[in-house]
């Protein structure tokens, strides 16, 4: 079977190994995938895999799946300064967090429109977050907003989290760094 060409490089087939599950991008429709199909890995980036399905989808793995696509649960890469909590940690944090479709991080993107936290009575901090998507119509919000949330609250000196998608004021590409669009092309 001719495999696409992807960035000038042949990209092998990967036979799952095992069953798991797996969520259709951009409409975040829940998708078993079973041990032997193929699947083409096209990024792997923030701890999740974006792969084409031999059905023609494009799909995310979790993390906690890799094994069954032939490779290692990713390390966390989070390293914490010791001292006291700030919102550069949050950022940071935010920077591993990456869109599905391109090999763009949130922060990068302009997704995220407010980070902010508060001290909370009996220790720790709140922080909040709003963020939106590039498209309205995107059923991957959802699951950036858990990565999101999941990323923020393995920060020390966080007791809770809210994460919010907003779509006011709508993103367009002035949002995203001078970085992205370099990477995207945009320039």
């Amino acid at each position: 079977m001719e495999l696409p060409v992807v960035g000038q490089k042949k990209k092998k087939e990967i036979v799952l190994t095992r069953d798991c599950d797996a969520t259709i991008i951009p409409s975040g429709e829940k998708l078993r995938l079973l041990q032997g199909d193929c699947v083409l890995l096209t990024q792997a980036l923030g701890g999740s895999f974006t792969v084409h399905t031999s059905c023609g989808y494009l799909a995310r793995i979790a993390a906690v799946d890799a094994d069954a696509i032939g490779l290692d649960l990713p390390e966390s890469e989070a390293s914490f300064n010791e001292g006291s909590f700030n919102t550069q940690q949050v950022m940071a944090q935010l920077a591993t967090v990456f869109d599905p479709e391109i090999p763009v991080n949130v922060v990068d993107l302009g997704l995220i429109y407010l980070c902010e936290a508060t001290k909370i009575e009996g220790g720790g901090h709140r922080v909040k977050i709003e963020m939106s998507m590039t498209a309205p119509g995107c059923g991957m919000g959802d699951i950036l907003r858990e990565d999101v949330r999941d990323r923020v609250k393995i920060i020390p000196g966080v007791a809770d989290v809210d994460v919010k998608i907003v779509w006011d004021p709508p993103w367009d590409r002035s949002r995203m760094s001078e970085a992205a669009r370099l990477q995207l092309g945009m320039l």
